[in-house]
């Protein structure tokens, strides 16, 4: 059947058409050939990503912005119109954005006596009105001082889990208390100047 197609075919085209389309297509021609393909590369994103290039800036203008800016703040710091200070500080597993006379509840037990103070050393981010000094991942030490007291230990209300079968004379009755300390921030203080 399909070869008497092809002869219908080639009667209705005839003369040097008809053995051009049954002649296969010259290497030069053919698909295969890579040497006259074009070079053209379609815009996928794997060809080239869809978000714009990001350029990046000059390092020394970046060098020149960063000294001012250290110097409006240590402006700030000197002059003391930086206002009231926050801070982030990781204690006892957990991070706490704390400020100055704050309250904080911990659960657990922290190795210190009732009326001890006790310096808060990890301390992520320290922040006012005007700046914002993020450390990475760390501030230093001598730059910030957090300072905290022991308010009070105690221990949490108590928790009741209860399972109760009907019918069966089962039940269970789980109390959990769990020992929690209070701490007042006492004072955020900054080193007079960022170095």
């Amino acid at each position: 059947m399909a070869v008497s197609c092809c002869g219908r075919l080639l009667r209705s085209v005839r003369g040097a058409a008809a053995v051009s389309l049954l002649r296969p297509l010259p290497r030069c021609l053919s698909s295969q050939s890579s040497s006259l393909q074009p070079s053209y590369v379609p815009k996928t994103s794997l060809s080239e990503p869809p978000w714009p290039e990001i350029k990046l800036p000059d390092p020394i203008v970046e060098t020149e912005e960063h000294k001012e800016l250290v110097q409006k703040v240590n402006s700030l710091i000197a002059a003391g119109q930086h206002g009231r200070l926050f801070a982030v500080v990781h204690f006892a597993s957990k991070q706490w954005k704390v400020t100055n006379e704050d309250l904080v509840l911990i659960n657990g037990i922290v190795d210190a006596e009732c009326g001890d103070r006790i310096r808060l050393e990890k301390v992520l981010l320290l922040g006012s009105d005007n700046f914002t000094l993020v450390g990475r991942p760390l501030l230093g030490k001598d730059l910030v001082r957090v300072e905290a007291t022991v308010i009070e230990k105690t221990e949490s209300y108590p928790k009741i889990n209860m399972k109760f079968w009907r019918r069966h004379r089962y039940q269970k009755k789980k109390i959990t208390i769990f020992p929690q300390t209070i701490l007042r921030i006492n004072t955020i203080e900054i080193a007079p100047a960022l170095s």
